[in-house]
């Protein structure tokens, strides 16, 4: 209740946490400890290591109050999850684009770049030609010269007939295990979602245990996350390099995204679109793409 009346710009509701006073200062005044700020900094303001303490109040505050918002907007969860699975949410972004007079070349083989005395992209190497660009946007698999490795993500997909245990039965969940509460280094994150989504056959769920890992034992360290799934009727483990884009962007016009990292909330997803779009645009302040306009905007 303290964080949904608190706001910035009014000093009366801010009593004794100043907007740019450390996030410990805001622990300090309800007394938390222990699991209760596991929960709050890496379940509710969704942070991944404990550097979260020094950070100023009001982005805490404001991680909170989008928990605290989205729950309170949508109801039994403060997530959302597309029916038929993630993979349709590219071929929406692909129907938006083309409204907008973008071109798709699906099946298209990337043979290399080319670029002019400078160093910047000019076009886009295929098997039958040249689509000529000013800027190239692509994941770190397209440009393993321009990346560096920042860790290893291990994940485990199982399949289950059952929903986990302890979530009332819901047809879908995610669970954060907080680093301090397994003696890590790091949180590790579990989805699971269902025939209720469209992604299985009836009666069955889809489970996603993620974590970075610390050492070359995937399944040994994903055991925790695991072990919650209960009986399953089958398993894959996989491992991934973690890379960010480690080159000159703008004197070259290549813009790289970062991997996929083991969260499964989407947020720093969201957030290296955003770093993308900054870089590409040169824009400071993208708050506006998230505000509608006005009602028609909204109702689009």
């Amino acid at each position: 209740m303290f964080i949904k009346d608190w706001k910035e710009e009014d000093a009366k509701t801010h009593k004794g946490v100043a907007p740019d006073s450390k996030s410990q200062v805001l622990l300090d005044k309800f007394k938390l400890d222990g699991g209760v700020v596991d929960m709050v900094g890496h379940a509710l303001a969704l942070y991944r290591d404990e550097t979260w303490f020094d950070n100023p109040s009001k982005e805490t505050i404001s991680r909170i109050l989008l928990y605290f918002e989205s729950l309170s907007h949508y109801g039994k969860s403060p997530y959302l999850y597309p029916v038929y699975g993630l993979g349709d949410l590219p071929q929406a972004f692909a129907r938006l684009s083309a409204v907008y007079g973008g071109t798709y070349m699906l099946n298209k083989p990337i043979q290399g770049f080319t670029f002019d005395d400078s160093g910047h992209v000019t076009g886009v190497k295929s098997d039958d030609g040249i689509a000529k660009c000013k800027t190239v946007i692509g994941d770190p698999s397209y440009f393993t010269d321009r990346v560096k490795k920042t860790g290893t993500v291990g994940r485990c997909i199982a399949i289950l007939d059952h929903p986990l245990a302890g979530t009332s039965s819901s047809e879908s969940c995610q669970i954060i295990l907080p680093m301090n509460q397994l003696g890590r280094k790091s949180d590790i994150y579990i989805s699971c979602v269902s025939f209720a989504h469209n992604v299985a056959p009836k009666g069955k769920y889809i489970a996603l245990v993620a974590g970075q890992l610390e050492t070359d034992n995937v399944e040994k360290e994903l055991i925790p996350g695991v072990k919650l799934l209960g009986a399953t009727l089958q398993t894959f483990y996989s491992c991934s390099p973690l890379y960010e884009p480690a080159n000159n962007h703008a004197k070259e016009g290549i813009h790289i995204s970062s991997s996929y990292d083991p969260t499964t909330h989407f947020e720093t997803v969201c957030t290296d679109v955003i770093r993308l779009y900054k870089e590409i645009t040169g824009e400071k302040d993208v708050s506006y793409i998230f505000v509608p306009k006005n009602k028609e905007d909204n109702a689009e």
